[in-house]
C-alpha cells in the first residue's frame, strides 16, 4: 500500500480501467468538484482539511459500481483501491461513504466483517460522503431530495444520518456548500 495520491488522471483512469461507465466516471467528477468547494470552505474557516486527500477520493468513492450498484459497492470499492495499492485514507473514504455511513447493525446484516467501520470519521471522509449525497447523477441536488429518496425507500435511519452530516457540514461552513 502506497502512501501517495494518484493523480487526478490517475484516479480517472483507474475508474475507467476497472470497468466504470461514463455515467459513473461523470458522476464521481461531479463529487468531486462539490467536495473539493466544500473542503476549500472549510479551510476557509480554518479547518485543517486535506484539499488532495478530498479530491482524489471524491473521485474513486464510487469505483466499486464496477463490481455493483447495491450498497455493497463501497465495500467491493474498498477492496479495488487495497488491491491497487492505494493510500489506506483513499480506501476507508470509499469503505465509509455510502448512505452517510453503515451501522455495525447494518454491515453485520450486509454479510461484511464487523471489526471495521464503515462511517465516515475524518473530515475528508465527511465531506466526500456529503458531496455525494448532494449529487444525484452528475448535477446538484437538494439535500431534501435525497432525504426524501431515503425516506421513501425504505431507509429512515439513513435518511436521519444524511441530516445528521448535513447539519455538521453546514455548521462548520456557515452555510450550505
Amino acid at each position: 500500500m502506497s502512501d501517495k495520491l494518484p493523480s487526478r488522471e490517475r484516479a480517472l483512469q483507474l475508474l475507467i480501467e476497472n470497468g466504470c461507465s461514463l455515467n459513473v466516471v461523470n458522476h464521481c467528477v461531479a463529487v468531486a468538484k462539490l467536495a473539493r468547494e466544500t473542503a476549500e470552505g472549510l479551510k476557509k474557516k480554518g479547518l485543517p482539511v486535506d484539499l488532495e486527500l478530498v479530491e482524489i477520493g471524491a473521485l474513486l468513492h464510487d469505483i466499486g459500481r464496477s463490481k455493483t450498484h447495491s450498497v455493497n459497492h463501497g465495500f467491493e470499492g474498498a477492496k479495488i483501491a487495497e488491491n491497487a495499492g492505494l493510500p489506506e485514507p483513499i480506501v476507508s473514504i470509499i469503505k465509509r461513504h455510502v448512505g452517510a455511513g453503515i451501522t455495525p447493525e447494518e454491515a453485520e446484516a450486509l454479510g461484511w466483517p464487523s471489526n471495521d467501520v464503515y462511517a465516515p470519521v475524518t473530515l475528508e471522509e465527511k465531506v466526500v460522503s456529503y458531496a455525494d449525497e448532494l449529487i444525484d447523477g452528475g448535477k446538484r441536488a437538494p439535500i431534501e431530495l435525497t432525504i426524501e429518496q431515503f425516506s421513501k425507500k425504505g431507509y429512515p435511519k439513513a435518511a436521519e444520518r444524511v441530516r445528521k452530516l448535513h447539519d455538521e457540514i453546514v455548521a462548520l461552513i456557515g452555510d450550505c456548500p
